[in-house]
This record gives C-alpha cells, structure tokens and sequence, in this order.
C-alpha cells in the first residue's frame, strides 16, 4: 500500500462527501429541524455510512472474484458490447433528469427530504444510498482502486472503513460550526442548503451522464479503435 494510493483515496472520498447524500440531505435535515430534534440526525449519517461500508465490502469481494473468474470474457469483445450499451444507456437516462423537460412534463425538479423519528431516519439513509451508489463516480473509482492494487483484506477492509467515515466528515464539521456559532451562521446554510435542493435532480441526472459516458468511452476504444 502506496503513499500515493492513500492520498489518491484520500481525494476520492473527500469528492464523495460533498454528494447530495452525505452532504445535501443531512444539510437540507439540519435547517429543517428543530435544534432539540438534531441527533436524529446522526442516525441518518450512521446508516449511510454503514450502507456504504457493506456495499463497497460487497464490491471488493465481488470484483476480486469476477476478474479472477470473468477476467478474460470481461475484456472480450462480448463483455465490451455489453458496457458499450450499458454506458449509452446510462447517459440516454441521464436526460431524464433534465430539469426543463422534468417541468414540461410537470414533475418536480427538486428533492426535498423530510425529517422524522429514527426508523424515518434509517429509512431515509438507505433510500439514499440505494439511489446514489450507482452514480457516484469518485466512489467506484475508489473500489477500482482497491481492488486492482491487490490489497489483502485485512488492508482494505480499515482503509475502506476510513474512507465512508470521510465522506461524512464535512456534515459533522458542519455541524459542529453551527453549534459552536450560533444562529450566526443560520443564513449562509439556509443559501447553501436552498442551492443543493434546486440542483439535486439535475445533479443526479449529471452523474449518471458521466457514468455512462466513461464507461462507453472505454468500451468504444477497445471496440473502434484498438488495431485488429
């Protein structure tokens, strides 16, 4: 394990932090409840980050074993049809998302989450993380990362450990100002917290583009432009 991999990581997860589930939402739910009702909170944050741990122990161990039993048929010419159409379809979805033909069709071009009791709370957290695993880019990248660099488990599994606890990071940091400042600080996260909640469809609709268009980019130059 590499200086360069940790800090590499290290950046990967601070750009994961500031994604509508680990930063919009629990921001949106801080300026939304009462100060009493705050540690609910934790809840929401304890739950992702949990749900993200499992996921990305679940792809460790999921991608070791595909490419040492899939590796030759994943970078066949079949297995890169099959991402070349992945990712086209990942990025025609991504327009749905679009918050101009989202208004002509009438749905909502915002995500406005609600607080409530602890189950609401879990609930929440797992919605989120089941909606936003797929499209964060920086977090995939990550597990690609582990995962080619041939790290044991006992290597990883901390490492990865470390890696979900930074990404929730910034809304602890975030929190605690807030407490330590007062009501001072009040108009600046409300600003913050109304900019998230109108870009947070069309953000989701942004990820899924970049999904696709990696992976059909990929796909594309083994395809059309490797030398029979």
């Amino acid at each position: 394990m590499t200086i360069g991999l940790l800090l590499g990581l290290a950046a990967l997860a601070l750009v994961d932090s500031t994604s509508f589930g680990t930063l919009g939402v629990p921001l949106v739910l801080m300026l939304t409840m009462d100060r009493s009702r705050t540690p609910r909170l934790f809840v929401y944050l304890a739950t992702v980050t949990v749900f993200y741990f499992l996921v990305g122990v679940a792809l460790m161990l999921g991608l070791s074993t595909a490419l040492e039993s899939f590796g030759d048929l994943l970078h066949s010419r079949p297995g890169y049809i099959a991402q070349l159409v992945v990712g086209v379809g990942l990025f025609v979805l991504s327009f749905r998302f679009d918050p101009k033909r989202r208004a002509k069709r009438g749905k909502s071009t915002t995500f406005q989450p609600r607080a409530g009791g602890p189950a609401t709370m879990v609930t929440l957290g797992l919605t989120a993380g089941v909606v936003e695993v797929a499209t964060m880019v920086p977090y995939l990248a990550a597990i690609g990362l582990m995962t080619t660099s041939g790290l044991t488990a006992a290597q990883w599994l901390p490492v990865l450990a470390a890696y979900v606890l930074v990404m929730v990071l910034p809304i602890l940091v975030i929190m605690g100002v807030r407490a330590a400042a007062g009501k001072r600080l009040e108009p600046r996260l409300e600003r913050l917290r109304d900019w998230l909640t109108r870009h947070s469809v069309s953000a989701a609709g942004w990820a899924l583009a970049i999904v696709g268009f990696l992976l059909a980019r990929d796909a594309a130059s083994y395809l059309f432009f490797q030398p029979a």
